[in-house]
């Protein structure tokens, strides 16, 4: 399905992106969302936190398109119904999505999983074997530096450690343009100086992207230094600053368990 640029316009930082409203899901009478309402800027650092089944996972499958919700809406940039469109339209249409486990090419070099992932023409072989212009090699080259990975560049991505598939995906989803990204749980299973670098790497992408982090380690949202959204049972149970929310009493309640 084919967009109309003129409802996506060109963002400026402070502009809504994403607005989710009274959005309901429910699965055989459980409803993993019950009247979610969020809104997320332009070139904003999210922090989205809750307990296992709190709708973490249910909200980003229907910002991808990948669920279909209920009731309610959830409107891309001026005027888009997420809602009417596909998955593959979604992506076109500039949302991408991280997944918790890194899938990358492990029998492909660094530089050509990011060629592969480069927003120009998806037919896979097409692009396995073109050439890429200079400027698509710079896009890539400064990718690569972005995320930690230049001196890298022509490893294969097997080899690299459980952190650096983790950037490489990172620098995947940058590859295809998008003006919203969506980061599930980024450093499960990192050292502490991946840790430090994932943090680095999510603030650079808020200066160009409304970026989404899901996450469960408290330290690691704490450096972010980013508005927190807490979900419980599929709503918005409190917002605001990580310290605003630790001292929010339901939160202590429902979810740090105090």
């Amino acid at each position: 399905m084919k967009i109309n640029s003129e409802f996506i316009g060109e963002l400026e930082a402070g502009d809504r992106i994403l607005l989710l409203d009274d959005i309901t899901v429910s699965f055989d009478g459980f409803k993993a969302l019950n009247s979610l309402s969020l809104t997320i800027d332009y070139k904003e650092l999210r922090c989205v936190i809750g307990a296992n089944g709190a709708g973490k996972s249910t909200m980003m499958d229907v910002i991808t398109g990948k669920t279909k919700p209920d009731s309610g809406q959830a409107i891309f940039a001026k005027a888009v119904d997420l809602t009417k469109l596909d998955p593959p339209s979604i992506a076109e249409l500039g949302i991408g999505r991280k997944f918790q486990k890194p899938t990358v090419f492990t029998n492909l070099t660094v530089f050509e999983n990011l060629e592969l992932s480069m927003q120009a023409d998806k037919r896979f072989f097409k692009k396995l074997f073109a050439r890429s212009t200079s400027e698509q090699k710079d896009k890539i080259a400064q990718t690569a530096e972005l995320i930690g990975l230049s001196d890298r560049a022509y490893f294969a991505a097997g080899a690299l450690s459980h952190g650096q598939k983790q950037w490489l995906e990172i620098g995947a989803l940058i590859m295809q343009n998008p003006k919203l990204m969506l980061i599930d749980e980024p450093v499960a299973g990192m050292t502490s100086a991946e840790v430090e670098k994932t943090r680095e790497i999510l603030t650079a992408l808020a200066k160009d992207h409304a970026v989404v982090v899901v996450e469960h380690d408290m330290e690691f949202i704490r450096s972010l230094d980013a508005k927190v959204t807490v979900l419980h049972e599929g709503s918005t149970l409190a917002e605001g600053s990580m310290q605003s929310v630790q001292a929010n009493e339901q939160v202590r309640k429902v979810y740090l368990g105090e």
